[in-house]
């Protein structure tokens, strides 16, 4: 399960959002997101737990759970959205666009 946890302090790193879900179960992966031009974290980071009932009560616990003076909000992560063009990108006639005279 994917899970997003929002209002991160900006001086955690990966292996402090590790740590912290660490006790409710196996956790894949971690990670805080960062910003590309500042080399900070964005306030958010995103866990992946494999077991969904290790995941919901981590989700349960954490939720709202006072961390360096900032309430955490733990939930579960919407999926990704990919998004398509409205053209066609690549080798080959592009016919699926046909414009008709009056």
């Amino acid at each position: 399960m994917n899970i997003l946890v929002s209002n991160l302090d900006t001086n955690l790193k990966n292996e402090d959002l590790l740590s912290l879900f660490a006790p409710f179960g196996e956790v894949s992966s971690a990670e805080i997101a960062i910003d590309s031009f500042t080399d900070k974290s964005r306030g958010f980071g995103y866990v992946e737990m494999p077991e969904d009932e290790q995941a919901t009560a981590a989700i349960t616990a954490l939720n709202q759970k006072d961390m360096n003076g900032r309430k955490l909000e733990v939930k579960i992560a919407e999926p990704k959205q990919v998004l398509r063009g409205s053209y066609k990108v690549g080798d080959g006639a592009v016919n699926a666009y046909r414009f008709k005279k009056n």
